[in-house]
């Protein structure tokens, strides 16, 4: 008995450690561009997007999910040499059309041999779209969906499966251990 409670432990342990880990996986920042969900490709070129709000947390890096509405800085970095030699256009609009909704942001099509377009706009709570238009022929077009102080429920549902998991086991392995023998001739013994 003493032994299935340690290998119960133990892999209780192990499926919390792991779980825990899981979430440091996803972290901006430190992977190869092809697996960067800031970077967008199509027709054989890359950009990439990056959003900062200074006010709120200095060196945090968004992507498609900002935390907090107002002021937020934004960097696309045309990572081919093929979109610098190209008039770049960049429009932010409130909803996901890029003719029928309200523009927020709009930097009309300019040349950017150094490979940063850069600006900043004021977001209010909601969805927006951000659309990056290559004016070569045919056009080269980017899209990005925002979601600004949006609750994912998605990504809570999966920061809370780990905690969930240990939680469930450990209920397990106390009901187990409440119903072994040696625990009710214990509980027993304590009683007389």
């Amino acid at each position: 008995m003493v032994k299935q409670l340690e290998r119960a432990f133990a892999t209780t342990a192990f499926i919390l450690v792991m779980g825990l880990y899981s979430g440091m996986a996803g972290a901006h920042g430190k992977v190869s561009l092809e697996q960067d969900t800031c970077v967008r490709g199509t027709q054989g070129s890359m950009v990439h997007l990056s959003m900062y709000q200074p006010q709120n947390e200095p060196s945090a890096q968004y992507c498609t999910e900002i935390p907090t509405e107002g002021e937020t800085f934004f960097v696309v970095d045309l990572i081919d040499q093929a979109l610098r030699n190209m008039p770049v256009a960049m429009r932010i609009v409130k909803g996901n059309s890029e003719t029928e909704d309200e523009t927020v942001s709009l930097l009309r099509a300019d040349y950017h041999p150094d490979g940063v377009i850069g600006g900043r706009t004021n977001l209010d709570k909601g969805f927006y779209t951000v659309f990056i238009t290559g004016e070569s022929v045919p056009p080269v077009r980017y899209q990005y969906p925002l979601r600004v102080q949006q609750i994912n429920y998605a990504r809570v549902a999966r920061s809370s499966m780990g905690p969930l998991i240990a939680l469930l086991l450990l209920t397990l392995l106390g009901y187990k251990l409440v119903k072994s023998k040696r625990m009710q001739n214990w509980l027993a013994s304590r009683r007389s």
